[in-house]
């Protein structure tokens, strides 16, 4: 006994008895000495107080044991966390615990039926004292038909429960009496259900097979399974903004993939897999942890991903036991994420792992089976194609001084020159949903640039569009001189791009128009076969023009003088 420690004991005894004496020694040495006089006595302090040592005259001793294990074990019925009732066999409810009692009274009904239904006398009256007893007449034994059994049973407010059963039987094999243990598991089978629903929405999510896809290309095979994962989010997990991050295996770097109500600038970060300075993503892609961000203010490695995030998710993308990306959930609530939902995402992760890694293996199948086909295209129209653009330098230096002629002929070799380089781009070797964006990488100088692009021909109009907006700049359109003007007069920009001969107002009018507005902006001006009757070229060649283009160019002529033309501002 530790010595630090002050001993209880209980007395029951009358004075001058030989427990008496015992109790004496004990509280000689400093003992906590609790005498009572009768059994009732003994049992109330037992009740209020525990006791090291309980000390008796032996006549009383074993009832005194008796009753401290029966009250023991009522105190541990009062206290379970699982329901207890004995019913009688006609229904009648005669005892429950607090746990029990604290159910709703339909659902307590319901496990008195199912006692009865179970192990009860059919018909019996709920006063009477009848007892239930099985014949054995379809040769099972008594004991197979005394069994407990376990039954499940709904509440009307979708409460779930589960219900162990127990005949209490007299010598003669009757029932007596039926024990009914009652587990509350209504969050289990929630959890369960909810785990089910996104094992579902998990395998028709990887339905991304050749047929499904037929004749989707890569970015609408992307969008299908973006559209698919936002439709799973929004009625399992009851978020809609997220994001897919791959990791590029050259340079370890996490690419946007997929995303949905993410701001812009979140495309813009560079996120290494790595533990450290690199966001929740970096560190996700890095150690394979989950992570969850309550309080995106307060954590130092959030990168805001949507515009007004209280809060955060991150799961890794798993493959086979590697990691191949992450899963970013974001929302406007603080801490609106529990484990609950993280086991939900690693779930819906896992198969976003698998849906992704198909379209990958679609994707390559497709480039190859493409670059196959142009490869044999291109060896078919080799010879033909080399056929026009010898004839038709034959004939440029037949018709020397026919200037317009041999321009003409010039820019026939061109588009045949461009037809072939655009097949053996096709042809090209692509990797797979990394790898689908080969060609529009973003460039750095002209990232941000706001350019105005004036043209009257729509094809060119909107191919150059196209491009510099690939390369990161901000485009905007005009389709006249008039209209190139009025968007210069109410919109700053970089950079000008526009041919000279457009209706309403030419190339040195509105190069005019836009030194005024902003004398430090770049402008180039495009021409065909170097047409310039207004002489708009040469004017603006005086006052400070950065470049022209001639028609046709090719979209390398047009990145550098644009590249050219803004050094040369930055000098």
């Amino acid at each position: 006994m530790d010595p630090n420690v002050v001993p209880r004991i209980l007395l029951l005894g009358r004075p001058g008895s030989r427990a008496h004496e015992i109790v004496q020694k004990f509280a000689e040495i400093g003992a906590n000495v609790h005498s009572v006089m009768t059994f009732d006595e003994a049992l109330a302090a037992m009740r209020e107080s525990a006791f090291d040592v309980v000390i008796s005259d032996q006549g009383d001793f074993l009832a005194l044991e008796r009753a401290a294990v029966n009250q023991q074990s009522a105190m541990i019925l009062e206290n379970i966390g699982q329901g207890v009732c004995i019913v009688h066999p006609s229904g009648r409810l005669v005892w429950a615990n607090p746990k029990m009692r604290s159910y709703p009274e339909d659902m307590i009904a319901q496990v008195c039926g199912i006692c009865v239904k179970t192990f009860g006398t059919s018909g019996a009256d709920s006063g009477s004292e009848g007892k239930s007893s099985f014949g054995f007449n379809n040769g099972q034994s008594r004991s197979a038909h005394h069994r407990a059994r376990r039954v499940s049973i709904t509440s009307p407010r979708d409460e779930h429960f589960e219900v162990t059963i127990t005949p209490v039987l007299n010598s003669r094999g009757e029932v007596m009496q039926i024990a009914a243990v009652v587990w509350d598991v209504t969050h289990n089978r929630r959890l369960q259900k909810k785990i089910d629903a996104i094992d579902l929405a998990g395998r028709e999510l990887v339905r991304l097979d050749a047929e499904t896809t037929a004749g989707m290309n890569v970015e609408e095979r992307i969008s299908l399974l973006e559209q698919k994962i936002l439709r799973y989010m929004h009625d399992l997990l009851h978020f809609d903004n997220f994001a897919v991050l791959l990791i590029d295996k050259k340079t370890n770097r996490l690419d946007f993939v997929l995303q949905h109500g993410m701001i812009p600038r979140s495309r813009d970060y560079e996120i290494i897999a790595s533990p450290e300075g690199n966001g929740i993503s970096g560190y996700v892609a890095a150690t394979g942890r989950s992570y969850i961000c309550h309080d995106t203010s307060k954590d130092p490695r959030y990168l805001p991903g949507l515009e007004s995030a209280k809060s955060s998710l991150t799961v890794p993308l798993r493959l086979h036991d590697k990691i191949i990306g992450v899963f970013n959930i974001e929302s406007d609530r603080e801490a609106a994420f529990n484990e609950e939902d993280r086991q939900y995402a690693e779930i819906l992760a896992g198969y976003i792992a698998i849906a992704l890694n198909i379209l990958d293996l679609l994707i390559v199948e497709r480039n190859d089976w493409t670059g196959r086909l142009a490869e044999d295209v291109l060896g078919e129209i080799a010879g033909p194609l080399n056929d026009i653009i010898t004839e038709a330098q034959t004939l440029m230096e037949e018709y020397i001084g026919n200037d317009d002629l041999r321009h003409r002929l010039s820019a026939i070799c061109d588009h045949v020159t461009e037809i072939k380089e655009k097949v053996r781009e096709v042809a090209r070797p692509r990797g797979g949903i990394l790898g689908r964006r080969t060609g529009t990488t973003v460039d750095p100088l002209l990232k941000g640039k706001h350019i105005l692009v004036a043209d009257d021909e729509e094809t060119i109009r909107e191919t150059i569009a196209g491009v510099l907006r690939k390369a990161g700049a901000d485009v905007e359109t005009a389709c006249d001189g008039a209209a190139a003007i009025e968007e210069l007069q109410h919109h700053p920009y970089d950079l000008l791009l526009a041919d000279i001969r457009m209706p309403h107002k030419n190339g040195y009018e509105v190069y005019a128009a836009a030194k005024e507005g902003n004398p430090d902006i770049a402008v180039i001006l495009m021409t065909g076969f170097g047409y310039d009757p207004n002489h708009s070229i040469v004017r603006a060649k005086k006052e400070g023009l950065s470049a022209v283009l001639f028609k046709p160019f090719k979209v390398e002529q047009l990145i550098a003088e644009i590249r050219g033309a803004f050094a040369v501002g930055k000098a």
